[in-house]
């Protein structure tokens, strides 16, 4: 009896241990730490766009377990209308991006279908670093049209073509990828502090 009873207390132990377990968190990124990102670094990159005339830079691409999420620094220049080069319309096939104006306004052009689409070359770096394979072409069919101001923030899923048609002047945003199929490589703090030290090639006199 005193056997049977020590049986019944260990099973009974066991299930409620398995039930507990069941309703434990069960995160889609196991153990995995917080990344945070000081404005002065982000201001840094700025900076060296506006050094160097660098359009798009990566800050980060962080590993979440079942994506993966890139900060990067955007600095545009002044665009007049009707002078974008050809080619300029951007897609990106598995990268979803969203962007937050932080200085400047622009006006910008999205939508599905690309007018004379040609493969992006594997080897760009913007490709290999950043956005991952993807589209260029010349225009977007039916665009939809956005005016955009400091503070605003703008989607754009993969797939959706985007071209800058306007800019008065300049235009600064945070951006955010997101990689779900993890086709860019991480870059943590250490490799983006060394990636701010270097100067572009060609133009250390500038």
């Amino acid at each position: 009896m005193f056997d049977k009873r020590i049986n019944l207390s260990l099973l009974l132990g066991g299930v409620a241990t398995v039930a507990l377990l069941a309703q434990s968190p069960q995160p889609t990124c196991h153990h995995c730490q917080a990344t945070y990102i000081p404005v002065s670094e982000l201001e840094a990159y700025t900076a060296k766009a506006i050094k160097y005339n660098i359009v798009d830079q990566q800050v980060r691409e962080v590993d979440l377990g079942k994506t993966q999420v890139g900060i990067g620094m955007v600095t545009r220049g002044k665009l007049l209308p009707g002078t974008a080069r050809k080619g300029a319309v951007a897609e990106h096939e598995q990268v979803s991006e969203v962007y937050h104006i932080i200085e400047g306004t622009a006006t910008l052009e999205t939508g599905p279908d690309l007018v004379g689409a040609v493969k992006r070359p594997a080897t760009e770096k913007t490709v290999m670093v950043q956005n991952g394979p993807g589209w260029s072409s010349d225009s977007i069919v039916n665009p939809e049209v956005h005016h955009l101001k400091p503070g605003d923030v703008i989607i754009i899923p993969a797939g959706t073509g985007h071209l800058f048609t306007e800019i008065p002047d300049h235009i600064t945003y945070l951006m955010v990828r997101i990689d779900p199929d993890k086709v860019v490589p991480t870059k943590s703090q250490a490799e983006s502090e060394a990636d701010l030290k270097v100067i572009p090639p060609g133009r250390a006199g500038r």
